[in-house]
């Protein structure tokens, strides 16, 4: 599988633990999904392994704030940060 273009690697942390999403805790807000499908990512740890992972927009955060994230493990997350061009092009897949 290869990986999808205009993904940036955030972070990989247990779940619930600390990560920074445009200034904003993921774990304490609700996540919308963003209708483009899932991405497929590179495992920063086993570069040899792909994950497919969904979109999110963090609810009530403005400016938009977008990633895409998923359970590479069990309660093993990972997260990524849209390019500036990915994140024009999300901002157009939501009302």
């Amino acid at each position: 599988m290869e990986a999808s273009k205009g993904w940036e690697f955030l972070a990989v942390v247990l779940e619930g633990s600390p990560v920074a999403i445009a200034g904003v805790d993921p774990w304490r807000v609700e996540w919308e999904p963003v209708p483009v499908g899932s991405v497929v990512v590179v495992d920063p740890m086993y570069p040899a392994q792909r994950h497919s992972i969904s979109v999110y927009r963090l609810s009530g955060v403005e400016p938009a704030a977008f990633f895409a994230a998923g359970e590479f493990s069990n309660t093993v997350w990972g997260f990524y940060e849209p390019t500036e061009s990915m994140r024009d092009f999300l901002q157009t897949r939501i009302k």
